[in-house]
């Protein structure tokens, strides 16, 4: 896995960690963490599970608010971090390191036409406040 200064960002502040082979690493940012609170549980996506870019896929519950997950890039649902299931508040501890799930991208195609609406760590920095 890259760094967050590499990672890709969208607006709903999930951020993807794409790999040479297009296989996606997807957590959120710590803008969206902090605005959550503590988080208590996450609710995963199914593996194998087809999504779109954009599509709210998971939904991540702190003692503050439920809030949305949405996919970064459309393909598979390939993995899950059991570890986020096990104890949900280590998004809170570092949210750059611990990842969500994993996407296998639909197409080459498809993912190189969907990086061009992501951002790049600045931008995203920029756009949400931080």
């Amino acid at each position: 896995m890259k760094t967050q200064d590499t990672f890709q960002y969208a607006e709903t502040h999930e951020w993807a960690s794409i790999e040479d082979d297009g296989l996606s690493w997807v957590g959120i940012s710590n803008h969206a963490q902090e605005a959550l609170g503590d988080v208590m549980f996450f609710q995963a996506p199914k593996i194998g599970q087809l999504v779109k870019q954009g599509e709210a896929i998971a939904v991540i519950e702190s003692v503050k608010a439920a809030s949305d997950i949405h996919a970064p890039i459309s393909g598979e649902i390939v993995s899950l971090n059991t570890e986020v299931d096990a104890s949900p508040e280590i998004v809170n501890e570092k949210p750059y390191a611990v990842w969500l799930f994993k996407i296998k991208p639909t197409s080459e195609e498809t993912l190189k036409s969907e990086l061009g609406t992501l951002m790049s760590f600045e931008k995203y920095n920029s756009s949400a406040g931080a």
